[in-house]
């Protein structure tokens, strides 16, 4: 028993404790030695201590250092609060001691802050004159390699023959010193040991990513063998039928999407003319063999109301899905081989092989079942196809398909009016990515498509996209998207139990507190919600929340368990916010102006703003933290870095691709998008993600 026992106590003094932060004299401030030794912190909270009149276990956040490979992500920072409040599981990245004794939480949200303003890179002091203290802050504002360093190292390495160098340190916690913090960071020592490097999701809803939380996953789900696991709906997802009307694409998505765009949805003269032009440039003119369905205004397609039946998903319109098989011809030009065509019903109405213009090279025959002996006697051309589709095709037609641009494209043909499964159904990665019919079959349908050795069958392939466009007007907007296969964090702590003396509790309360109304977001699913008005107004309802406040009923009399909030003070000064809410009742004593989007300051220079800004966020941070009761854990995270860069250069790849897919020659470009670009584009989403944040219990 002794060997265990002995190898227990040795794990032990290995930890270092995350929990206990410093005092902010560098004299009782651990080094840096003893934590690479794995001489644990010394805690300032006794094993047992009185809370409220009783004598309690204290949590502890405790850390092994060096031990993370990764990144933590904000879905970590999830889980640890869904562990000490919820049905989480233990998180691998940091050990929680008593995690039962957990009273409350806070989880406060703010953008603005960065890891570089901690290492010297953005200056948050006037630089010294005195050469020394230059030369201290140039090593510490260079003391970590940027990831671009550490690829170009690693590479460099690698030519050599050499190993890669060990990474795992990067990702560990930096201790938070108070004698080596500008003077508007170091309150933060006060409260938290450590500062934490936080890697933030790769899409554009980082302010919902700790707020939504991914299903529990059933029995059957566990057991699933291969293939993409069904859909997981949140027992709250109500079905709300939905006409097919509003997923028709709109004239942007269509070109997101690579469509030519119907002369119908331009209006004047002028702009039919542009866009006669470019098609002429890129060779789909009705010279180069397209057509045009006979609309001749977006409002032809309108239905009187006394004609649709309440309840309808076709709402009168006349719904076909399409899909084509196509092969290669000479000079590599893809051309139609065969067309089906089903109405809703799923009564094919068409389904003829056509006979390619050009001498055919490859049939394709693996992904299209087309063979020579198959198109040998067939005699119908594409403009007899055309000419069949102008009778068929209506202004109160709706064609489905999956990716139909391609089809399209095939038929040389544009109409109006398409609902595309590959954009109602988006891949959970976002765009330009998009997910294959038969994965989406597969998923959503739980049916197997294009098995036969034999090919694609296009009749097949264009029931299976009719079925999934009825499936999402029976479901609704939400569903086959990330909105429908999460839920709301709040209704997961709804469902889990207290423990200890709050074990026969209903479930944990939590709630929202944010500038302008969010009642109307995922305020809606929490106990409570409170919207704000400035930062000030933040500090003031997280207190009312987590400790109780009679003059706001909903709230309820001990407080909510969990409580989320954002200060927005700095993130507007940096003018990293696209949308503010309205908060025309601003607290007047908040000082913050912010920056224009076209104002370029050097992140290198020493902004006065900028420091008095972060002072202003790190007091209201320490007002908070002395608001909140014994044995609460306290997170504070970043979300993401500067967008400013990823916007700038997204839109001058929008600018390259209308111009591009116009016809403008290379050399006559506004913009040109080459690898450098795309490069760029790449490490601004990177340096965006790499954000920071802490923990403590209090």
């Amino acid at each position: 028993m002794a060997g265990p026992t002995k190898r227990k106590r040795d794990e032990d003094t290995k930890r270092t404790s995350s929990n206990s932060p410093s005092s902010g004299d560098a004299s009782n401030s651990p080094s840096s030695t003893h934590e690479e030794q794995g001489q644990e912190m010394p805690s300032r909270h006794p094993k047992k201590k009185r809370v409220d009149g009783e004598r309690t276990k204290y949590p502890e956040l405790t850390y092994f250092p060096g031990k993370n490979d990764q990144s933590v992500r904000i879905a970590d920072l999830q889980s640890l609060l869904l562990y000490c409040f919820g049905d989480g599981i233990a998180p691998q990245w940091i050990s929680v001691k008593h995690s039962g004794h957990m009273r409350k939480a806070v989880v406060l949200m703010v953008p603005g802050l960065e890891p570089d303003m901690f290492n010297g890179k953005i200056p948050l002091e006037p630089v010294s004159t005195k050469p020394e203290d230059q030369e201290a802050d140039q090593t510490s504002a260079h003391d970590e390699p940027t990831p671009e360093e550490r690829k170009a190292a690693a590479f460099e390495r690698w030519m050599k023959g050499q190993p890669v160098e060990e990474n795992t340190g990067r990702f560990s916690p930096r201790h938070l010193a108070a004698d080596h913090l500008p003077a508007c960071l170091r309150p933060l020592s006060q409260i938290f040991p450590h500062v934490w490097p936080i890697r933030a999701p790769g899409d554009n809803k980082y302010n919902k990513a700790f707020l939504l939380t991914p299903l529990p996953k059933s029995k059957d789900q566990k057991s699933h063998g291969k293939g993409p696991r069904p859909p997981r709906v949140d027992k709250d997802f109500v079905a709300k039928r939905t006409p097919i009307t509003t997923f028709v694409s709109t004239p942007d998505q269509l070109r997101e999407n690579d469509y030519i765009l119907h002369p119908a949805f331009f209006t004047s003269d002028a702009e039919k003319a542009a866009e006669a032009e470019v098609r002429r440039r890129n060779k789909q003119s009705t010279e180069d063999g397209w057509v045009d369905t006979l609309v001749p205004n977006l409002e032809a397609g309108d239905i009187p109301e006394a004609e649709v039946e309440s309840g309808s998903m076709t709402a009168a319109r006349d719904v076909l899905a399409l899909d084509c098989e196509m092969c290669i011809t000479e000079g590599g030009q893809s051309e139609l081989t065969r067309i089906s065509i089903i109405n809703w019903d799923g009564e094919p109405i068409m389904d003829e092989l056509v006979k390619p213009a050009r001498p055919v090279t490859d049939y394709l025959t693996r992904f299209s079942g087309i063979t020579k002996e198959l198109l040998d006697p067939v005699t119908t051309t594409l403009q007899d196809i055309q000419k069949k589709l102008l009778s068929l095709f209506t202004p109160r037609t709706i064609l489905v398909g999956h990716s139909l641009n391609s089809d399209l494209a095939a038929l040389k043909m544009t109409h109006p009016f398409i609902v595309d499964t590959g954009v109602i159904y988006p891949h959970p990665r976002g765009p330009p990515l998009k997910s294959s019919l038969k994965f989406l079959t597969q998923k959503y349908l739980n049916r197997e498509i294009q098995q036969s050795i034999a090919g694609h069958d296009s009749i097949e392939d264009a029931r299976a996209v009719l079925e999934l466009v009825k499936q999402k007007c029976e479901k609704g907007v939400q569903w086959g998207t990330s909105e429908a296969s999460n839920e709301s964090i709040f209704n997961r702590l709804a469902r889990a139990k207290g423990s200890g003396k709050d074990a026969d509790k209903g479930g944990r309360t939590g709630a929202v507190v944010d500038w302008g109304n969010p009642e109307r977001g995922f305020g809606a699913q929490a106990t409570v919600s409170v919207g704000c008005t400035s930062d000030e107004d933040v500090v003031k309802g997280v207190a009312s929340t987590v400790n109780g406040d009679a003059s706001i009923p909903a709230i309820p009399e001990k407080g909510v368990d969990v409580t989320w909030a954002r200060l927005r003070n700095l993130e507007q000064f940096r003018g990293w916010c696209t949308r503010l809410p309205d908060v025309k009742n601003a607290n007047e004593s908040t000082e913050v102006v912010p920056r224009g989007e076209t104002e370029k300051r050097d992140p290198s220079a020493y902004d006065p703003g900028l420091a008095t800004t972060v002072a202003q966020t790190v007091a209201h941070i320490s007002q908070i933290y002395e608001s909140l009761p014994p044995c609460t854990l306290f997170i504070v995270y970043s979300g993401t870095g500067d967008p400013s860069e990823i916007g700038r250069l997204q839109a001058m790849h929008k600018t390259h691709r209308a111009e591009f897919q116009a016809g403008v020659p290379w050399d006559q470009l506004s913009v040109k998008w080459t690898d450098t670009e795309q490069q760029a584009l790449s490490s601004a989403c990177e340096r965006a993600r790499q954000g920071c944040g802490f923990m403590t219990v209090k």
